[in-house]
């Protein structure tokens, strides 16, 4: 009898286990630091089966972007549940994100790091997965207006530079995170809550913080 032939794995199998071992080579070494070489052999493929697959180095980067913020955005979604109070979805939302990100570290640095400093296109890439997010924690901030029937009305203008300030320090403090013992996701969500939702808090109740007025020196 003839030897059994093994099957073959499936294209869409195959081409996941390039990309976790992209994801891993450019989120250790960094883009250009990267080579193909190095990302067929972790994925236990020859080189020309990459490019026949993912056709070049930029193509496989943009296709990590491209998965790996997917991945983020789905993780944050699916960890908020519409039906609980606003500071219950906020925390929440914030609980998955760093989540995500400590268990992806990878991942995080291709998209945080990476994708921003090599070039517009991986940069396009990274701020739509960022406007997206954006625009959810801009949801939960009008839903906490509402839910505190304080200020309903909270400005479209105030509302969408507080998720900014928001998102980027989340991502910020993701980096720090990630890099630093001991520092847990939840510790990580729990500093962003408290220093966020103060703030949320005052706004909403009518106290937001006005800069002093300027003091003019007289001119001898």
């Amino acid at each position: 009898m003839g030897a059994v032939k093994s099957k073959r794995m499936p294209r869409a199998v195959r081409e996941q286990q390039m990309l976790d071992a992209a994801v891993r080579t450019f989120g250790q070494r960094g883009y250009m630091a990267a080579s193909m070489d190095e990302i067929a052999e972790l994925a236990g493929v020859s080189k020309p089966l990459v490019y026949l697959y993912l056709n070049s180095k930029e193509d496989l980067f943009t296709a990590c972007i491209r998965r790996e913020a997917k991945a983020l955005t789905v993780a944050v979604r699916a960890g908020v549940d519409p039906a609980l109070p606003a500071d219950r979805q906020l925390w929440d939302g914030l609980r998955a994100f760093f989540t995500h990100t400590a268990r992806h570290p990878d991942a995080w640095s291709v998209l945080h790091l990476q994708a921003r400093t090599h070039g517009e296109p991986f940069a396009a890439e990274v701020a739509s997965m960022r406007e997206e997010i954006v625009a959810f924690v801009t949801g939960l901030i009008v839903v906490a207006a509402r839910a505190a029937h304080r200020d309903p009305d909270l400005a479209e203008r105030e509302v969408a530079g507080l998720a900014e300030a928001l998102v980027g320090a989340a991502e910020s403090l993701a980096a720090w995170a990630n890099v630093t013992p001991g520092v847990s996701a939840r510790q990580a969500a729990a500093t962003l809550m408290n220093f966020a939702w103060a703030g949320l808090g005052n706004l909403m109740d009518g106290r937001p913080w006005s800069p002093p007025e300027p003091v003019h020196e007289a001119v001898g």
